[in-house]
């Protein structure tokens, strides 16, 4: 069980994260939602803001209450590589833009 409060949000943060992104996955693949559409796009954003939010809940838990469980580091992994992601597409944006 988790021990300190920053655990339990990291690891809450993270299942709902790993939630937004299948119902994102579900609703493109199966229910044959185009990018673009009011529902993507606040599933994507949900998703991105929540796997941020375990990120930064999860780099706390680590360096202030040396908090090493697996669930914090799975937040923080995670939460990274979403991060990288979200970087991408505004960098995309921004050259996308000053190129056209």
């Amino acid at each position: 069980m988790p021990k300190t409060k920053l655990r339990k949000w990291a690891g809450g943060l993270l299942a709902v994260s790993v939630v937004f992104l299948v119902a994102l996955i579900l609703g493109m693949r199966l229910a044959g939602l185009m990018p673009g559409t009011p529902l993507i796009i606040t599933l994507g954003t949900g998703w991105m803001i929540s796997a941020i939010a375990a990120f930064v809940t999860g780099v706390v838990a680590l360096i202030r209450f040396k908090d090493r469980s697996f669930v914090v580091i799975l937040a923080v992994v995670f939460g990274f590589f979403v991060s990288l992601l979200s970087i991408m597409e505004v960098v995309e944006g921004i050259i996308w833009r000053s190129t056209h």
